[in-house]
């Protein structure tokens, strides 16, 4: 066939009507999975099931639950984009897709049963969805499902997540590299894989011999917004005692957690990277803050649309493959919020994984 789909050779080499066969390719669902097995163990004999996988969904409607939030790009931007990377993947495909709105804990799962047993329910996706009846109910019902930044402690699902221990860890390890050692990290511990996030720090401060103390390097908030981080930081600041050391550089959870940071330093007087550095595990959303272009680890967020397509279209072929946990690797772009410590010796040298970008 070089490498095109013959509906007709098909037919003839397993035995199947030609109507069989299109069902199959066509991705429906009234055809037994003894003639689809013998239909993709021909595609593949054949040496097209590489084509067929990635150029075919193999299936005609998906259900994408998620945070409301995350169907608004106001209130969560992150999800908005990680939504909108999935409808971009999936748009050359004839693919109806529909939404649904679930709480990230304690979801109505009597909607999510309702929605999941949907006769036209053929595949679903879960975008930030923590909690594990949900994900056992998913695995129960038995339909395809891929999960995007959740944890699925218990191995049923295929999944795609940004490598959050990772990036804790190698954002934490550039300011290591810079000199810092008085490092203090802004974080929303809200959910299981920014905890994650603050084992990796944890981690590099491990690495470079220096304990981590709670009370002393971390600044825990309830959500991402600038305000709010800028009050956490003040009250940490003016907690400070005499014998405790002043933070030369600040990691935090995000952009906008980044602005309230420096607005905060700004009312005490201190500039950024003058004084204090810092660095942002996040790039999108604000590449300067008050005029300082931000240092940043970018964490892949539109990417994971496509990798979820992907992994989908992986258990439509392969249903009995063991399941998938894919961690995606972020990137450090360095501008100029992070400066280099004063009174130890540091390598004048970039990184090779660091991507150097000039200052706007």
């Amino acid at each position: 066939m070089k490498g095109k789909l013959n509906i007709q050779q098909i037919a003839d080499q397993t035995g199947l009507s030609i109507s069989t066969v299109s069902r199959v390719l066509a991705g429906k669902n009234n055809t037994s999975s003894k003639a689809r097995d013998r239909v993709l163990e021909c595609a593949k004999s054949q040496g097209v099931l590489n084509e067929l996988s990635t150029g075919r969904l193999m299936l005609n409607n998906i259900v994408i639950f998620a945070p409301a939030r995350a169907f608004d790009a106001r209130s969560d931007i992150f999800y908005y984009k990680v939504i909108q990377g999935i409808l971009a993947t999936i748009a050359r495909h004839e693919v109806r897709v529909r939404y649904c709105a679930l709480d990230e804990e304690n979801a109505d799962a009597a909607l999510f049963i309702a929605k999941m047993t949907d006769p036209q329910t053929e595949a679903i996706l879960l975008v930030g969805i923590d909690d594990p009846h949900i994900h056992q109910l998913a695995a129960e019902i038995g339909k395809p499902c891929v999960l995007l930044n959740c944890y699925d402690r218990f191995m049923r699902h295929d999944s795609v997540s940004p490598d959050h221990q990772t990036t804790g860890d190698f954002a934490c390890d550039y300011l290591f590299s810079q000199g810092h050692t008085h490092i203090v990290t802004v974080q929303c511990l809200r959910r299981h894989t920014m905890e994650l996030r603050l084992t990796g720090i944890k981690q590099a401060f491990a690495r470079h011999h220096q304990t981590f103390c709670d009370k002393q390097h971390l600044i825990n908030t309830s959500g991402f917004g600038a305000q709010e981080s800028e009050r956490a930081l003040l009250e940490y600041l003016d907690a400070l005692s005499p014998d405790q050391p002043f933070p030369t550089a600040i990691l935090t959870g995000g952009d906008f957690m980044a602005s309230g940071i420096v607005a905060a330093l700004s009312k005490r007087g201190l500039s950024v990277p003058g004084d204090i550095s810092i660095i942002s595990t996040d790039g999108f959303n604000l590449a300067e803050i008050h005029d300082v272009p931000l240092t940043s680890v970018h964490v892949p967020r539109d990417e994971l649309g496509a990798e979820a397509i992907a992994l989908l279209q992986r258990r439509m072929l392969r249903p009995d493959a063991p399941q998938t946990t894919q961690l995606l690797q972020g990137k450090l772009v360095v501008r100029a919020s992070v400066r280099k410590a004063s009174g130890r010796a540091v390598t004048s040298h970039p990184h090779k994984l660091y991507d150097l970008q000039p200052d706007r």
